[in-house]
């Protein structure tokens, strides 16, 4: 089995919980997400079956979409609800207040500090773990973009939802701080459900209260589905057999140093993923 199923994780397990439990019902040792959720965090969580699992460094860099809730008053060490509060303001912004600060300083390309507690490897080992076990981490300041970052209601008093289209990457529990922080407050995130995952939509995923192998089957989405958006190339067997030994492909001069994928197809199915080199020949870099 090869493809593409995509879960509407739940809050309170862990994107591997979900991995363990597709493995199970499908039999398949070859099955891993493509962008993990946070055990807090729910929503889309895109699943490759398969030898689709190789498609995992694709969709990691796909564009991300979150609904996020932000209460200001309080900050925790975590920036969310698993940590402690660690810092307090009486200083609650507005939505008029939010919308200003997001114009100015919160559109386009942007640097923003990691969360202590994250995910992010420091010599091999994850930062949360290095910090939950009493010691110190250095992160460095790395660059996202946010395409674009609406208010969308107060919920209640000091507690507002986002919508946030984003780069991979990016930190939304970071946003929650620095926004506040650019409003004279301080904030923790409440609430985060990823709406979109490159291609893959929140409306069109599976339940996990919902997995089972007849479901699973009739949900996974296929490479030649999966993959439409790319520029693709169609070779014959001749042409397929040259690239696989790694003979220069003639029929396709791409611009050099192309940095988008190339979709190769054969016989109406897709056979890889390829790359121009800086020399303008297609190589294929995957193979199905």
């Amino acid at each position: 089995m090869i493809g593409i199923l995509v879960v509407d994780k739940p809050r309170g397990i862990s994107s591997s919980d979900v991995v363990v439990k597709v493995k199970k019902l499908l039999n398949e040792k070859k099955v891993g997400h493509m962008g993990t959720l946070d055990p807090l965090a729910e929503g889309v969580l895109p699943l490759g079956i398969g030898k689709a699992t190789k498609l995992f460094d694709l969709y990691l860099k796909k564009t991300k979409e979150y609904i996020a809730t932000f209460a200001f008053g309080e900050q925790t060490d975590t920036l969310d609800m698993e940590g402690k509060i660690v810092e307090t303001s009486e200083v609650i912004p507005t939505k008029e207040q939010l919308e200003k600060a997001i114009e100015q300083n919160f559109l386009g390309k942007i640097t923003q500090l990691p969360p202590k507690f994250s995910s992010k490897k420091i010599a091999g080992k994850r930062a949360c773990d290095i910090v939950r076990g009493g010691g110190e981490v250095n992160l460095s300041p790395c660059e996202v973009e946010i395409y674009s970052f609406e208010v969308i209601d107060e919920v209640e008093q000091g507690v507002f939802r986002f919508r946030i289209l984003c780069s991979a990457g990016t930190y939304i529990r970071s946003l929650a701080r620095d926004l506040a922080r650019s409003v004279e407050s301080v904030a923790t995130m409440t609430k985060l459900v990823r709406t979109k995952s490159g291609p893959f939509l929140l409306e069109n995923a599976i339940k996990f209260d919902k997995l089972n192998y007849d479901e699973i089957s009739s949900h996974i989405i296929s490479l030649e589905k999966a993959l439409t958006d790319l520029q693709r190339v169609v070779v014959n067997d001749e042409e397929l057999s040259k690239l696989r030994n790694g003979i220069k492909y003639a029929k396709f001069i791409g611009k050099s140093g192309q940095k988008e994928d190339i979709c190769v197809w054969k016989d109406n199915k897709v056979v890889g993923l390829g790359e121009v080199k800086d020399d303008g020949w297609l190589r294929i870099k995957i193979y199905f």
